[in-house]
């Protein structure tokens, strides 16, 4: 699973955000490297296993000829109580990492195989993520 390496803070605040700010994602939307990209429809905090679920998908549909590549990376820490544990007493302990993913934003992308092996293959990659996505083709 992906985690960073090193994080300044062990415990993030939720962050705030403006809510007249377009809630789209404004870097990493364009297919960069590979022929077809995976898109973000709707918004998720998508976590480090449900990335690595959806890249073993990928990298089992495309077979050794293919190439992928993951344009998201989990460094924010979230954090989780115990069951049954009543108001106050603090923040939780860390349980992983996750990423905020905006409409818009490219999270994988895939080369070197047919058109209709990576769409299908970003398809099935889609079911396992929180969010709402779509299959795009680089723009040539």
């Amino acid at each position: 699973m992906l985690v960073p390496k090193k994080v300044k803070f062990r415990k993030w605040h939720t962050m705030r955000r403006n809510p007249k700010a377009p809630k789209v994602a404004t870097r990493g939307i364009t297919v960069a490297f590979g022929s077809h990209g995976l898109k973000a429809i709707t918004h998720a905090r998508v976590r480090s296993n449900q990335i690595e679920s959806a890249r073993k998908v990928i990298a089992r549909s495309l077979g050794k000829t293919g190439k992928s590549w993951i344009r998201i990376f989990p460094d924010k820490p979230f954090t989780q109580k115990p069951p049954e544990v009543k108001l106050g007493k603090g923040k939780g302990d860390p349980q992983g990492y996750e990423v905020e993913v905006w409409p818009g934003r490219v999270l994988f992308e895939v080369d070197g195989v047919a058109e209709t092996v990576a769409v299908d293959a970003l398809n099935k990659a889609g079911k396992k993520l929180p969010l709402k996505t779509k299959v795009v083709a680089r723009a040539h």
